[in-house]
């Protein structure tokens, strides 16, 4: 087995997502758990009823292998990925997991396999984000949105994806009539999410295909427009504009990004609080946090690895 903590070649990051009708995703989770242990991956696979998302981290092979067996399935065949190379593992660990949604929004029947707005290519989506008439919103989360987006994007501030329908019946009631256009980190909430809009009357709903990622990799420098980094549920963080490790730091508390400006002030303990979370942790909670701090430093200092360092996200 390929062991990426060890290998000298270039890591793959992969991020994938495909809605399709899986009534036997159960069935999924030892074969997958056993090829990506085999081939040495690591990372988060989401299945449910509704399909398969996630990220892996590994081997050029070992990732090849994995995106070979999903689209063997029939229901698979036009799964979507992005891949981008990191220099060191991104994730400490794997997890193949089964969940009620691939992407949780929380209100049943919303199905993307039926119903979901159009797509976008770079070019196309420019010319859209730039038409005073179409109302552009950003569908991430507001720590994901801070930072970095498109100019001009409407933040939704929400805190969780599940927040999203809450926004749409308080800002957007009304406005079904305009020109709406959404994206999102890879583009799994945006099929959701357009799939909601469309459900609600909707008419006209377009989203960026394959997301800020795709964007990012696809779009010609004199025409990228993206301002800012990208936050992405690794441990490189964030990205920039040419998809290279950006310069954001993480709370390992609230495993929100962190600026520079923020790791200086007094709130912010390594692992412990930032100026963003210093509120919401009783000093009990504190405690736990530094003492698997500790830790992780132990774990460090012995050259193991310790699951507290984890940063992959649900």
């Amino acid at each position: 087995m390929t062991d990426p903590l060890n290998s000298t070649d270039d890591l793959v990051v992969a991020a994938l997502y495909h809605f399709a009708r899986l009534p036997d995703f159960r069935e999924w989770r030892a074969p997958l758990t056993a090829l990506c242990e085999q081939h040495g991956l690591l990372g988060t696979l989401l299945l449910a009823e509704e399909g398969i998302n996630g990220t892996v981290a590994g081997s050029t092979s070992g990732v090849a292998a994995l995106l070979a067996h999903l689209r063997a399935d029939p229901r698979m065949a036009d799964l979507v990925h992005k891949e981008s190379r990191a220099a060191q593992p991104p994730f400490r660990r794997l997890k193949v997991r089964l969940k009620k949604e691939i992407v949780s929004m929380g209100v049943p029947g919303t199905d993307p396999n039926h119903l979901k707005g159009s797509y976008l290519d770079a070019d196309d989506w420019n010319r859209v984000i730039n038409d005073p008439d179409v109302l552009v919103i950003d569908t991430r989360n507001e720590y994901e949105i801070a930072a970095g987006s498109f100019p001009g994007a409407v933040d939704p501030k929400t805190r969780s994806f599940r927040e999203f329908p809450a926004f749409v019946d308080r800002a957007l009631k009304g406005r079904e009539d305009q020109p709406v256009a959404m994206f999102c980190t890879g583009g799994i909430r945006c099929e959701k999410s357009t799939a909601y809009l469309k459900s609600r009357g909707f008419r006209q709903v377009y989203h960026l295909r394959g997301g800020i990622l795709n964007y990012l990799d696809t779009v010609k420098p004199e025409d990228n427009q993206w301002q800012g980094e990208c936050f992405v549920f690794d441990e490189r963080v964030s990205v920039d504009r040419h998809l290279a490790p950006g310069r954001l730091d993480l709370c390992r508390a609230c495993r929100r990004p962190l600026t520079q400006a923020q790791k200086d002030s007094p709130d912010y303990e390594p692992a412990v609080s930032c100026p963003q979370c210093i509120g919401e942790y009783s000093e009990a909670q504190r405690q736990r946090f530094r003492e698997r701090k500790r830790q992780v430093d132990l774990a460090d200092a012995r050259g193991e690895r310790h699951l507290g360092q984890r940063l992959d996200s649900d």
